[in-house]
């Protein structure tokens, strides 16, 4: 009998193939489609007429299924961190297939990355899965959750009407921190959606409850959100850069939520909180090495095309910004 736990693991590290893979096989086909015509950073939408752009996309969405019904089945302390195991994906899969070569320190970064996850895995706690959406909607009115929304919305409305304005095209906390603590918010109303239907299926229809539609709502607004203040980060600021911090806020915020909301260390030890926190840093380490060696392979050649081509600054960073290769 497959337990929880197991079934959340294998769905988060099969959504990291399907995510990291897609990748590749997207840019494999932007490349196809920049070689027939106007590329995808200059306006181009001949990569729609790429049938390697489309797989990419199906894979994506495989992947994004399967680390939403994860986190149905297992505590986001187990699953939000396996995320990063999609970059050790893409990374290989680049090394083989793009000609992009993985260094050294990227190779520590993903043994940094693997060692983590293993020791999240080996310490995750079994997690209490609830048997109804008004059990669900009881944890989401505890006293100590609602603080935390409150103080999260708080900020989140201090960093659009405050800092955005004042700092927002300078500093990347300001956008990176909206998206991640409303990302924080998506994964908890995406998991009560998610715990709705699956309890749906097995004969206890959920549907019909208003808290069902409150957080399928809820979820729709955060995403939504997320997503307009993470192209926002994209736009404004370098990818490599992005990419890394907003991991580490984001995941971060994810596992309080989760901890606060549903509880995910009731019952463990010391020692096995412990462990987990440690191989969370391992995670965030090798995450961050990997991005950094990324970064330093991306700057090299485009230093060297600048000084060649005789642009100014002002143009090779345009051009760079809009590259879709970031």
């Amino acid at each position: 009998m497959v337990s929880d736990n197991e079934m959340g693991l294998a769905l988060a590290v099969s959504s990291s193939v399907f995510i990291g893979s897609s990748f590749i096989l997207k840019k494999k086909g932007l490349k196809r489609a920049a070689a027939n015509g106007t590329r995808a950073g200059f306006g181009g939408y001949t990569y729609l007429l790429e049938p390697l752009w489309w797989v990419g996309l199906v894979t994506m969405t495989f992947g994004e299924i399967a680390n939403f019904v994860a986190y149905v089945y297992a505590p986001a302390v187990l699953v939000t961190p396996l995320g990063a195991l999609s970059i050790i994906i893409s990374a290989v899969l680049a090394h083989f297939l793009l000609d992009e070569k993985l260094r050294k320190m990227g190779v520590w970064g993903c043994v940094c990355c693997i060692v983590g996850s293993v020791m999240i895995v080996i310490h995750a706690p079994q997690e209490q899965t609830p048997n109804s959406v008004e059990e669900i909607w009881k944890l989401a009115m505890q006293p100590a959750f609602l603080i935390y929304v409150a103080i999260s919305m708080s900020i989140v409305l201090a960093l659009i009407l405050y800092c955005e304005p004042l700092c927002g095209q300078t500093n990347i906390l300001v956008y990176i921190g909206i998206c991640s603590l409303m990302g924080s918010l998506t994964v908890m109303s995406i998991k009560a959606v998610g715990i709705a239907i699956k309890l749906t299926f097995e004969g206890i229809n959920q549907i019909w409850y208003p808290e069902t539609w409150f957080f399928a709502m809820v979820a729709a607004i955060c995403v939504v959100m997320q997503m307009i203040y993470l192209n926002k980060a994209l736009d404004t600021f370098n990818a490599a850069i992005v990419s890394p911090i907003y991991y580490v806020m984001f995941t971060t915020l994810t596992i309080v939520a989760s901890a606060i909301m549903f509880k995910d260390w009731n019952g463990q030890s010391t020692d096995s909180i412990a462990s987990e926190i440690c191989g969370f840093i391992t995670v965030l380490t090798g995450t961050v090495i990997l991005h950094a060696t990324r970064e330093e392979e991306q700057a090299s050649p485009r230093r060297m095309r600048w000084q060649d081509s005789g642009k100014s600054f002002d143009e090779e960073h345009l051009t760079s910004l809009y590259s879709p290769e970031y």
